[in-house]
């Protein structure tokens, strides 16, 4: 009866399997603690969490992108604001020095003395006892006297093209 254990326990047993012999030469192969070449280099470039040094490189750039994005705008938004606010200081500057040369103006035109020296040399004005002399003197002959077109117009229609279309 022994015999026929034997023979069934070996009949029962699935196929590859056998002695230890046989076990060893059909068993896959176990992960050692020596590393091929191509092992040791996915365990120098994969990091912190198992993620890969292109990984990294990918999620980093990513990263660097969004913060670029994210500050672009108020990069931008601050030149303008910047270049707005050299025109209106420039602007600002500009109409300082045109005050400043108007309230020179104004205290020069204050005095009485100029102001009848513009009314004499501007308007023609003359003071009371004075008499005035205008010197007209002859044209010269060596320019050229234009000859107005509208000679023979009457006077309100020249009055009337001077208003509409202004001085020639």
């Amino acid at each position: 009866m022994p015999e026929e254990r034997t023979r069934t326990r070996r009949a029962a047993r699935p196929a590859g399997t056998g002695t230890g012999a046989a076990r060893r030469r059909t068993r896959e192969p176990q992960l050692t603690k020596v590393r091929s070449r191509a092992g040791t280099v996915v365990a120098a470039t994969t990091g912190m969490l198992g993620v890969s040094s292109t990984r990294r490189a990918a999620v980093l750039a990513i990263v660097v992108c969004a913060l670029a994005l994210t500050v672009a705008v108020p990069l931008r938004n601050y030149v303008a604001q910047q270049q707005e606010l050299a025109a209106v200081t420039e602007q600002q500057e500009a109409l300082a020095a045109e005050v400043d040369e108007l309230s020179r103006e104004s205290a020069r035109l204050s005095d009485p003395a100029v102001t009848a020296a513009e009314a004499r040399s501007r308007l023609g004005y003359v003071a009371p006892g004075e008499t005035p002399y205008v010197v007209q003197l002859p044209p010269d002959p060596t320019a050229e006297v234009e000859e107005d077109p509208f000679r023979d117009e009457p006077w309100y229609r020249r009055l009337w093209r001077d208003t509409t279309e202004g001085p020639a």
